[in-house]
C-alpha cells in the first residue's frame, strides 16, 4: 500500500503543469543535445546549472533527468544516419544502425531504436521504483565508516571504468579531492588552501567548475578538430516495424535492459560501458550473429536498450545513498546542494515529493520522447547543418552570462576561464575530466565522514575494520585495485575501451 501511495504523490508532483513542462523542456534539450556530435549531457547539464537556481527542486531535477536520458534516444539518430554518434554511448548504435540505413532500411533501425529505448525506459523506471525506497531504508542503517568506506569503493571503481592510464585517473581523483576541501573547515571554521582569496572561503564555485571543465574545455577540443557534417537529404521511410522484426528485437531490448540496469548502478558505469557490454553479449548469443557489422536489428536493439537503462539507474546510488555513479549523477548531487538539499537517504523522508516525482517524470519523459524522435528526425539532422561557430558564440556567452548573474562576482569568470583552461590542458594529456569531477562532489562528504568516524572511536582508525559493512566495502575496494594489478585484466581494459571507441 505505501508503493501506491509513493507512486500516486509522485504522479501528483509529475503531472504538474510546470513538471511537465520542464519535463518537455529537458527531454527536448537532451534530444538536441544527442544529436550535435561533441557537445553531450555532461556538458549541457553543466552549462544549464545556473538556470535551475529560480527553479524548485522537483523542476530542476525532473529537467537535468530529462537532459541526460532524452541524450540516449538523439545520439542514436546521427548514429544510423550519419555513422556520426552523437552521444558516446550511441557509438556502437553505428556498427549496425548505420549499415541499415545504407540498405534502405533507416526508417527500421529508428524505430528499433526508439521502440526498445522506450521498453528499457520504462522496466528500468520499474526497477527505481521498487528498489530505491528499500535501498534507502537500507542505507539509513549506515554509519560514518561505513559511509566513508562506501565513497573509497565508489571512487576505486570509478578509476577502474575511467578512459586512459589508471594513474591518471587515479591523479584526477586526488586532484578533485584537494579542489572540494578547499575553504572552510567545517569544525574549526577556519579557512584553508584558500592562497589568501577571500572568495574561496565558502570553496570551488562547483558551477564553475563543471562548466569550465566539460563546458567550455569540450568546446575549444572541438575546435581543433574543425571537422565538416554531411547533413542527409533523403526522406526517412518506412518507420514501423513488421511483426518479424518485432520478434527480433524483443529478446534482445530485454537482453540489453538487465544488463544496463545492472551496470548503470557501478560507479563509472552508465550509458556508454551498459551498450558495449549488451552488443557483446548480443553478438555471443544471437542465432543470426553473422549479420552483425552488416546491418543486424539486434545489434541495434540491444545497445539502445542498454544505454537507456543504464543512464536511469544510475540514479539509484544517487537517489539512495548519495553516491554519484558518474560525473552526470555528480553534477545532479550539485544541483541538489545548490538548492539546499543534503544528498543521501534522507531524500525520500524530507523530499518525498520530489524524490517520487523525479521518478514518475521520467515514464512521462519516456513516452514524449518517442513522441520527439519518430515524427520529427528530418528536423533533427537538419540541425548538424548549424555551423559550429555560431553554436560557440552561443553557448559560451550562455555560460557566461548564467554564471554570473548567480554568482553576481567578476571572481566566478575567473574560476570559469581557469577550470575552462585546466580542462583543455587535461584533454590534451589525455586525462579524463570526469574522475576529478567525483572526487571534488565526494571530497568533502568523505572528509566529514572520517571525522565524525574518528571523533565516534575516540582517534582509533581501526574503526573502519571493526565495523562490518565498512569492512566490506573496504575488502571490495582491495579486490578491485588487487584485479586491476593484473596484466591480463589491464589489457583486457584497454582493448575494451578501444573497441568500445571505434
Amino acid at each position: 500500500m505505501d508503493f501506491i501511495n509513493n507512486l500516486a504523490l509522485g504522479f501528483s508532483v509529475a503531472f504538474a503543469v510546470k513538471n511537465l513542462f520542464f519535463c518537455f523542456v529537458g527531454v527536448l534539450g537532451g534530444t538536441l543535445v544527442g544529436v550535435l556530435p561533441g557537445v553531450g549531457p555532461l556538458a549541457t547539464i553543466a552549462i544549464l546549472l545556473p538556470v535551475t537556481f529560480s527553479m524548485g527542486p522537483d523542476s530542476a531535477l525532473i529537467m537535468l533527468a530529462g537532459i541526460y536520458y532524452g541524450a540516449q534516444y538523439g545520439g542514436s539518430t546521427t548514429a544510423i544516419l550519419l555513422n556520426l554518434p552523437g552521444e558516446a554511448s550511441s557509438a556502437v548504435t553505428t556498427l549496425d544502425g548505420y549499415q541499415m540505413a545504407r540498405k534502405g532500411r533507416a526508417g527500421p533501425a529508428l524505430a528499433t531504436a526508439a521502440l526498445s529505448s522506450l521498453f528499457a525506459g520504462t522496466i528500468a523506471t520499474l526497477v527505481i521504483a521498487l528498489f530505491a525506497a528499500p535501498l534507502t531504508h537500507v542505507a539509513m542503517a549506515f554509519r560514518p565508516p561505513s559511509y566513508f568506506s562506501m565513497m573509497v569503493l565508489g571512487l576505486i571503481a570509478s578509476v577502474v571504468l575511467a578512459h586512459g592510464s589508471v594513474l591518471k585517473a587515479i591523479a584526477m581523483v586526488l586532484l578533485g579531492l584537494l579542489l572540494g576541501i578547499i575553504g572552510t573547515d567545517i569544525y574549526t571554521g577556519t579557512t584553508r588552501l584558500n592562497m589568501g582569496m577571500l572568495e574561496l572561503a565558502d570553496g570551488v564555485d562547483i558551477v564553475a567548475l563543471a562548466i569550465g571543465l566539460f563546458g567550455i574545455a569540450e568546446i575549444l577540443r572541438n575546435l581543433e578538430t574543425n571537422e565538416v557534417r554531411d547533413v542527409l537529404n533523403e526522406k526517412v521511410k518506412g518507420l514501423w516495424l513488421s511483426l518479424a522484426d518485432l520478434k527480433r528485437i524483443f529478446m534482445p531490448s530485454v537482453r540489453g535492459t538487465a544488463i544496463g540496469s545492472a551496470l548503470g548502478i557501478l560507479p563509472g558505469g552508465g550509458a556508454m560501458l551498459s551498450s558495449f557490454a549488451a552488443y557483446i553479449v548480443e553478438k555471443k548469443v544471437s542465432k543470426n550473429r553473422a549479420e552483425f557489422g552488416q546491418g543486424a536489428i539486434e545489434g541495434v536493439a540491444a545497445p539502445e536498450a542498454a544505454n537507456n537503462a543504464g543512464s536511469q539507474t544510475a540514479f539509484i546510488p544517487m537517489l539512495t545513498l548519495g553516491l554519484p555513479s558518474n560525473a552526470v549523477m555528480a553534477l545532479m548531487i550539485g544541483a541538489m546542494i545548490i538548492q539546499g538539499i543534503q544528498p543521501g537517504p534522507d531524500i525520500i523522508v524530507k523530499q518525498p515529493g520530489m524524490f517520487w516525482g523525479l521518478i514518475v517524470s521520467m515514464w512521462i519523459g519516456n513516452f514524449m520522447l518517442v513522441l520527439l524522435n519518430l515524427p520529427l528526425i528530418g528536423l533533427w539532422v537538419k540541425f548538424l547543418s548549424v555551423p559550429y561557430s555560431v553554436l560557440v558564440v552561443a553557448v559560451m556567452a550562455f555560460s557566461a552570462v548564467g554564471i554570473y548573474s548567480a554568482s553576481g562576482t567578476l571572481f566566478s569568470m575567473y574560476e570559469l576561464g581557469f577550470f575552462a583552461l585546466l580542462g583543455y590542458l587535461l584533454m590534451r594529456l589525455g586525462c579524463e575530466p570526469a574522475p576529478l569531477t567525483l572526487g571534488f562532489i565526494l571530497g568533502p562528504m568523505m572528509e566529514e565522514q572520517l571525522r565524525r568516524s574518528m571523533l565516534m572511536s575516540r582517534g582509533d582508525p581501526t574503526v573502519f575494520l571493526t565495523e562490518p559493512i565498512s569492512l566490506a566495502f573496504l575488502v571490495a575496494a582491495a579486490i578491485v585495485l588487487a584485479l586491476l594489478a593484473l596484466p591480463s585484466i589491464a589489457r583486457k581494459r584497454e582493448e575494451a575501451f578501444i573497441e568500445s571507441e571505434g
